[in-house]
């Protein structure tokens, strides 16, 4: 059975930088489209970005494009989400999320199957 953990989210200033990382538990790692989701108080959980199973393509939400770089690690079995300028509506539960094959279009949480417990990030102003 397939296990996502993530770590490194945190408490940082406006304008700050993390480095989130989702390690994945399974021999066919890179068989798997990754994503990263993300769920502030009171809000559905929404897309943040995603990388598909052949690192060949990434999509982003438009909220984060030019500030959030996704990245995978095949060797590593983990898929990394590297977040610059952060701003405080940044400030949610970060999800990792994964899908066999699939691919980096798919944007619904329902497309993936395999969650992460969740990691908050918390942007201060």
């Amino acid at each position: 059975q397939v296990q996502l953990v993530e770590s490194g989210g945190g408490l940082v200033q406006a304008g700050d930088s993390l480095r989130l990382t989702c390690a994945a538990s399974v021999h066919t790692f890179s068989s798997y489209t990754m994503a990263w989701f993300r769920q502030a108080p009171g809000k559905e959980r929404e897309f943040v970005a995603a990388i598909s199973w052949s690192a060949g393509s990434t999509n982003y939400a438009d909220s984060v494009k030019g500030r959030f770089t996704i990245s995978r690690d095949n060797a590593r079995n983990t898929v990394y989400l590297q977040m610059n300028s952060l701003k405080p509506e940044d400030t949610a539960v970060y999800y990792c999320a994964a899908v066999f094959f699939g691919g980096s279009w798919l944007q619904q949480p329902r497309a993936y199957d395999i969650w992460g417990q969740g990691t908050q990030v918390t942007v201060s102003s």
